[in-house]
């Protein structure tokens, strides 16, 4: 056999797995458990790996020549760019925002099954999650049936789920993985109102004693309607996307609609549907939840008959850094992430790599930024407009930026750093917009409060990134001959408590794992 004078780019791979304390994964250092990895498919890298700083000796000398560098630092970095799908960067994101998701309920199904009496169930280890009324939708398993969207009718504690009769299909042994997930509410039927008596429209219920309990957060956003005329409002204007103001056991009041919403008093044979999802945003105080990872790049076998025969190397006590969310014009949605490491290590191929039984996130579409996007809305925050004029119609390219400005902290007789310090909680961006009218630009000039939401939606499911307030810089129009005039806007966000005391964040991410094909 030849032997290996190169090795190819195509046959790295990146995998990476939280560690349960800073540079150790479980197992390690006497910690239990077993570390859990997921792969990444990343479209390119940026400076990963560790860079090694020297300092040369220069002592005043006859000969005038300088001694052999010696190692004094290490600086660990890493970074990737990776398409965007529904699911494959959920999980790392929490490290990103700092934050634990705000996951709805979700359970893995032991077995489904039939009762000529009682209803359909999928039975289940914990019921806690669950109310009746939410939809659920299966996922996982062998027969279609039983991936569908149901209403749950009822809950046997800590045993089964319920959906009406008939539904389901018998499955003793679902396959690994199998489970349920909370997508929404149905409201009984005439039930669901629409109030437009306040500044901001908001839906409101009877049957539902407390619109508490399914566990909404201000700035999320939320779907009214379904495919089937009965579960949707009559006017179209109080279906659709809609951003969740705020919450109390009355009302569920919104502030961002594509349409203004109109009164609606609820009418018989209509039991509307809400769907709503996982939401993720930065949080505040004891909520704040700092992450380290193991990112490890296998680096392909060398020809030296080593058993285990990859090579690697491992950024360790790695801390998200930075994060931007790429829109550009007719291409695949993007993101670019970096990493903050205390330390990097290379694995010889008689190691063999760290990362073993390496998991696959759940198989999606990337966002294509033509026809997957549903919305991209930069707009003044009203109180009393939940649906005010958009600054622009039509954009060529977006982006989102947060950065956690973490740096490593150094110290003496520690080669790399033996810890890091996460900074303040960056988000920015940049909109280039069809230019139609000065209100834009008036915005800039006015210092005015500005908000933005960019939603993809693909396979019935649906991905919203939103920016409660934001503060634009440049506007400066872009005026070439034989060109449509553009117009250039940089975004500052800011805490959203300047709009609110309920929006306490600066950016929220809201996971639908499904909605309806009208969406």
């Amino acid at each position: 056999m030849a032997q290996v004078q190169k090795i190819d780019s195509n046959i790295t791979g990146l995998a990476y797995a939280e560690e349960a304390q800073l540079g150790l994964l479980p197992g390690e250092g006497g910690l239990g458990g077993t570390p859990v990895w997921y792969r990444l498919n990343p479209n390119s890298y940026s400076d990963f790996g560790g860079e090694v700083v020297t300092v040369a000796p220069n002592p005043i000398n006859p000969s005038r020549q300088r001694r052999k560098g010696v190692t004094t630092d290490l600086n660990a970095t890493g970074g990737f760019n990776h398409n965007l799908t529904f699911e494959n960067l959920t999980d790392l994101m929490q490290g990103v925002m700092f934050a634990d998701i705000r996951a709805k309920g979700e359970e893995v199904v032991t077995a489904v099954a039939l009762d000529t009496i009682n209803p359909d169930e999928y039975q289940v280890a914990s019921t806690t999650d669950f109310i009746v009324g939410n939809l659920i939708i299966g996922r996982g398993f062998a027969n279609t049936a039983n991936n569908a969207v149901n209403v749950v009718t009822a809950i046997v504690a800590g045993i089964s789920v319920e959906v009406a009769d008939g539904l389901l299909v018998a499955e003793a042994s679902p396959p690994a993985g199998a489970d349920i997930k909370v997508v929404g509410f149905q409201f009984a039927d005439a039930d669901a109102v629409i109030d437009v008596s306040g500044n901001l429209p908001a839906l409101t219920s009877t049957a539902v004693a407390d619109l508490t309990t399914l566990g909404l957060v201000p700035g999320q956003w939320v779907y009214i309607g379904g495919d089937a005329s009965a579960n949707s409002f009559t006017n179209a204007a109080n279906n659709g996307f809609k951003r969740v103001r705020s919450i109390t056991a009355d009302a569920i009041t919104f502030d961002k609609s594509d349409a203004a919403m109109v009164a609606d008093a609820g009418v018989i044979g209509k039991a509307i549907r809400l769907f709503y999802g996982d939401v993720l945003r930065n949080e505040t105080g004891s909520l704040i939840v700092r992450r380290t990872y193991n990112v490890e790049r296998t680096l392909g076998a060398p020809d030296d008959g080593s058993p285990n025969a990859i090579q690697s190397e491992v950024l360790i006590g790695a801390v998200p850094n930075e994060f931007t969310l790429n829109v550009p014009q007719a291409e695949l949605a993007n993101v670019d992430v970096t990493f903050i490491a205390t330390d990097n290590s290379q694995r010889l191929s008689v190691d063999g790599p760290k990362q073993s039984s390496v998991q696959d996130f759940r198989v999606a579409q990337e966002y294509n930024t033509s026809s997957d996007v549903g919305r991209s809305r930069l707009g003044i925050v009203s109180d009393v407009d939940e649906a005010p004029s958009a600054l622009f119609a039509y954009v060529t390219e977006a982006s989102i930026a947060i950065n956690n400005n973490v740096t490593p902290n150094k110290a003496v007789g520690v080669l790399g750093a033996f810890e890091v310090t996460a900074g303040t909680f960056n988000v920015s961006g940049s909109v280039t917009a069809y230019f139609a009218n000065v209100s834009a630009t008036q915005a800039v000039r006015n210092n005015a409060s500005v908000t933005l939401d960019i939603s993809f939606v693909k396979d019935n499911t649906a991905l919203i990134y939103d920016i409660p307030l934001i503060s634009l810089g440049d506007g400066r129009l872009k005026v070439e001959i034989d060109q449509p005039i553009m117009l250039p806007l940089n975004t500052d966000a800011a805490s959203g408590q300047d709009i609110s005391t309920d929006l306490d964040h600066t950016l929220l991410l809201t996971y639908f794992h499904y909605v309806p094909d009208a969406a």
